[in-house]
């Protein structure tokens, strides 16, 4: 039964967004802090008064209920995906006064590109951004990456029995350990000790790319941070491509392999369990998914020019395979190189890679690879069913940190979600169409915003068409929360606006 939202259910949501909103204002603090260390005396002012406005907004939404109550699963559904566009709203308001973005629109488009680690950058003259301004946009992809309910959780800023609801309702179907908040804390405490190791190492790789000390410093943290959380943000505009540097490519590419990987399964293997991780369904499809894709992918780029050598090959081809896979989004080629000098059949590899992503649980995009697992063991049910005598009764099993039986609610969510996004690569791609876009570059763009991958071919380009963006902009928040979460907010406030009170949901 759904129940319309009555005023104490507002206050509590408007209790809860404001918490949020706080973490916004202290997101501002980071790059504030950067710009007063570095003498950036307007970045500084700015975001002093940003975060100003933030900390008042969410004082004023939290002190609309002093003392919530438990958050029901619906209450839930609704804080977490009006959190998102909320969030996005405070953080475009800084980058907009930057004046590196041609519009509001392009810089909300900005900030809900950073915080779902998207990592399509539409802003004008990046190269000459200020440092805090880049700190700001890395900030977004940390705190969007874990997530803002873990993150919130790990600073102790949600109490009581709402912090499951609020856990799950962000994506997050798993607990490493039963505790929510514990969970929470080990998820921060594993991604900041990565980060710092990815760092130290990035560091002295630009330090020998010829780096001066402090942009190797802020650089070696910055492409971190993104790397990890597959974002895709880099503070240049030829981004990978900029450092001219095999190492720093390869490291990349370790980098953007572990990003993708299900933090119940880093969990795993933090207490030694190495062998639940190979025997998991997720690392087993990711092994047989992307040993298919890359032997169809290198006999497609063969054919292209560029790549007729086997070092050219295995450096640029096979670093933009794993981009896409992990829905990073870096390059080592060129957006022109990417559509001119890549085959046909290269780049349509591409686009497929980008659909599934990475491990559920992780930081990475698209449909996942446990529900491409779940699909095909669904399969196998189908086949044994149809083989089987009628009075057999198949079971089929698989590894997911345990052994677990194929249930048909797990095959039904799988299947619903992975429909759902198909429905989105379709809408967005008929959007970039009627807007005269050559078919194909529609439908790459459309699934890299809806999959959070930020590989774009140019459609999404500064001051673009107004709907295109706005569609864009949905296709990367309901991407990022997995469709889900959003349906039922919107059905909830549906619900809420129609006039016969309350709806029976069948």
């Amino acid at each position: 039964m759904w129940q319309r939202l009555n005023l104490y259910d507002l206050r509590v949501i408007g209790h809860y967004l404001g918490v949020l909103v706080l973490l916004c204002s202290a997101m501002m603090a980071v790059p504030f802090v950067l710009a007063l260390v570095l003498g950036e005396w307007e970045p500084a002012s700015r975001y002093l008064f940003c975060a100003s406005i933030a900390l008042v907004a969410g004082n004023l939404l939290r002190f609309l209920q002093i003392e919530p109550s438990r958050l029901n699963k619906q209450q839930a559904l609704v804080v977490t995906g009006l959190a998102w566009i909320v969030m996005a709203l405070f953080c475009a308001i800084p980058l907009y006064f930057s004046g590196h973005y041609i519009s509001y629109l392009d810089s909300l488009y900005e900030s809900v590109s950073g915080l779902t680690t998207t990592g399509a950058s539409i802003i004008v003259d990046l190269d000459h951004l200020s440092n805090a301004d880049n700190m700001f946009r890395f900030t977004m992809h940390l705190v969007g990456g874990l997530g803002f309910i873990v993150i919130a959780l790990s600073l102790g800023m949600f109490r009581g029995h709402s912090s499951a609801a609020l856990y799950i309702s962000e994506a997050h179907s798993e607990h490493v350990v039963p505790n929510v908040v514990q969970t929470a804390r080990f998820i921060v405490r594993v991604s900041a000790a990565v980060i710092a190791c990815v760092t130290l190492v990035t560091i002295i790789i630009c330090l020998f790319a010829g780096l001066d000390p402090l942009r190797a410093i802020l650089h070696g943290l910055w492409i971190s941070i993104s790397g990890y959380t597959t974002g895709g943000f880099t503070p240049t505009s030829q981004s990978i491509l900029y450092y001219h540097s095999l190492p720093l490519e390869l490291f990349m590419i370790l980098v953007m392999f572990l990003g993708s990987i299900s933090f119940v399964l880093i969990s795993e293997i933090w207490h030694g369990r190495t062998l639940v991780f190979f025997r998991d369904i997720e690392t087993r499809t990711a092994v047989l998914w992307i040993s298919m894709i890359t032997a169809v992918f290198t006999i497609a780029m063969c054919s292209g020019s560029m790549f007729t050598e086997l070092p050219a090959l295995l450096r640029r081809g096979f670093f933009m395979l794993v981009s896409a896979f992990s829905t990073t989004g870096f390059q080592v080629v060129t957006t022109n190189q990417l559509l001119t000098v890549f085959s046909s059949g290269a780049f349509v590899i591409l686009m497929l890679i980008m659909t599934m992503g990475g491990d559920a649980g992780s930081t990475a995009g698209g449909i996942k690879l446990f529900r491409l697992g779940i699909i095909f063991k669904s399969f196998v049910s189908t086949v044994k069913e149809v083989l089987s005598p009628s009075s057999a009764r198949v079971v089929v099993s698989y590894n997911h940190v345990g052994r677990r039986i194929l249930t048909p609610e797990v095959v039904r969510e799988a299947m619903t979600v992975f429909v759902l996004f198909i429905v989105s690569y379709i809408v967005g791609t008929m959007v970039g169409v009627a807007y005269g876009n050559d078919a194909t570059m529609a439908l790459s763009e459309s699934i890299s915003m809806t999959s959070n991958v930020g590989l774009i071919v140019g459609i999404a380009s500064p001051g673009m068409e107004f709907s295109l963006e706005i569609v864009y902009i949905i296709q990367m928040w309901v991407g990022r929360l997995e469709f889900i979460t959003i349906l039922a907010m919107v059905v909830k406030i549906f619900v809420s606006a129609w006039p016969h009170g309350k709806v029976a949901k069948r």
